[in-house]
């Protein structure tokens, strides 16, 4: 992928959705640690309210992010720039991210979204804190991914040097 223009183009969809991914992920885990101190039907009001925006939101975001990381990866990898280290790095960080989605919190929400909010489960403080340590953990990989992104942009060479 030599044409410098498919590689700006990947480079500003990995930046930006990385960058919004991490925003929004840190945007809840503070919204998180606020809700820590409401009732269980309060909690569960909350959060059935918020899944059905955030789920296709991050959707949106995460899907060419990913992409776009992963050609990057590839075209570094391929092209043996020095770049491939803090990409790969990112793509596992994404890939990390992605995993805890699937595995804890994406089941999580789909189990909340049946809780009564009149008359939650009894060990919905449980669930609860399941779900808030996969997300920090998640959080931290997003931002992690984003700062592995811009300083590989950083980095990159400016071209030839202009007398």
């Amino acid at each position: 992928m030599t044409n410098p223009v498919p590689v700006k183009i990947l480079r500003y969809t990995a930046l930006l959705g990385s960058g919004m991914l991490a925003g929004v992920a840190l945007t809840v885990l503070f919204l998180e640690l606020a809700l820590r101190d409401l009732n269980g039907p309060e909690y569960v009001r909350v959060r059935q309210a918020e899944y059905a925006p955030f789920t296709w939101f991050i959707g949106v975001l995460l899907v060419p992010t990913f992409v776009a990381v992963l050609l990057l990866t590839l075209r570094a990898r391929s092209e043996r720039t020095p770049e491939l280290p803090l990409l790969a790095w990112a793509f596992g960080l994404i890939l990390v991210a992605l995993v805890v989605s699937l595995v804890v919190n994406g089941p999580i929400n789909v189990e909340q979204t049946d809780w009564s909010v009149t008359s939650p489960p009894g060990d919905w403080a449980s669930v609860r804190d399941r779900w808030q340590i996969a997300h920090a953990v998640r959080t931290v990989a997003l931002v992690l991914a984003f700062g592995c992104l811009s300083a590989a942009a950083l980095d990159r060479p400016l071209g030839p040097s202009h007398p």
